[in-house]
């Protein structure tokens, strides 16, 4: 069964508002006291909240459907329906909320961020409240308003400071478990990881979180492999490293020619305006800090090739490290 879930599409709906209520005042000696019919209720909201207590959409996945509470019915004697109880539904930091045409709704970064997915409905007026001069007694009173209804898609975006990016089985989840506390799945074949993993790095005094997230192959600007699953995770961190499998079998790879290729995908691939540059244009990812890790130089052949590609990297501006 999956744990971890970072795309699902939400169908949510406000509650309805209470109607009003049709009610005439009677006491002893007083038979028509005049109309005494309350409010309705409003519906409640469905607000969407950033906790830190969830770190995946699972939840939704099992259960799409979320209502809101309905507001009461007004009563008699002035009294007014209750108001329908607001729906909070929390989300991981992170979440983007959208459309199912991908316009964006929202963006929620921050502890406590919230977005009203579905707005309750308004409740009826009663007859006292529709009393004027000309009908002092109505006999009638308005129905609730249904709340909204949508279907919203919810996609989680990993929020790290650094993003481990490579061909699959390079080596980038052994890195991560290698530097922090973080232990991802780790075999001997391609798309070994296929949720990102977070881990938390103590260097010195500065602490930083690192993203180990699935491989990446050509095509996957397009949605090729893992395609967008990977790159999605990868727009909100601050620097990139490339990790370079310095021993692959494939006769037609090297680290420099997967570098190309990486290169050329993260250049094809657009991120958000949430990281627009300073004249507001959208900054690329291989816009960002890059660094590189010359990984499996314990095998014999990697370290030779390590020392073969290191010079022509270095001449490239990279800081190269093995």
């Amino acid at each position: 069964m999956a744990s971890f879930v970072d795309r699902v599409v939400l169908h949510v709906s406000g509650g309805t508002g209470g109607h009003g209520c049709v009610s005439v005042k009677r006491e002893k000696f007083k038979p028509l006291g005049g109309p005494d019919g309350g409010n309705g209720g409003d519906g409640g909201d469905v607000i969407l909240r950033v906790s830190g207590q969830t770190t995946t959409l699972l939840d939704y996945h099992h259960a799409p459907h979320r209502h809101a509470t309905n507001g009461g019915n007004g009563m008699g004697d002035w009294r007014g329906g209750k108001t329908g109880e607001t729906l909070i539904l929390p989300v991981p930091d992170g979440t983007v909320v959208k459309t199912k045409d991908g316009e964006v709704l929202a963006d929620l970064v921050g502890e406590g961020a919230e977005f009203v997915a579905a707005a309750g409905g308004q409740g009826g007026l009663g007859n006292s409240s529709l009393s004027s001069q000309k009908r002092k007694a109505p006999g009638f009173a308005l129905l609730g308003i249904p709340g909204d209804e949508r279907d919203v898609v919810l996609e989680l975006k990993s929020i790290a400071d650094i993003a481990l990016v490579g061909f699959p089985s390079a080596g980038k989840s052994s890195l991560i478990a290698a530097m922090s506390a973080a232990r991802p799945k780790i075999a001997d074949y391609p798309f070994t990881t296929l949720v990102p993993n977070l881990g938390v790095v103590q260097a010195g005094d500065t602490r930083f979180t690192i993203a180990d997230v699935p491989g990446l192959i050509e095509g996957a600007s397009e949605g090729k492999g893992l395609g967008h699953y990977f790159l999605r995770h990868v727009e909100r961190c601050a620097a990139l490293v490339h990790v370079l499998d310095c021993a692959a079998l494939e006769a037609d790879r090297d680290p420099l020619a997967d570098l190309a290729i990486i290169e050329q995908e993260l250049e094809k691939y657009t991120v958000d305006m949430s990281f627009a540059g300073p004249d507001g244009d959208v900054v690329p990812l291989n816009g960002r800090p890059r660094l590189i890790a010359l990984n499996k130089v314990d095998v014999p052949d990697g370290k030779d090739m390590a020392g073969f590609v290191r010079p022509e990297l270095e001449a490239r501006g990279y800081r190269v490290f093995e």
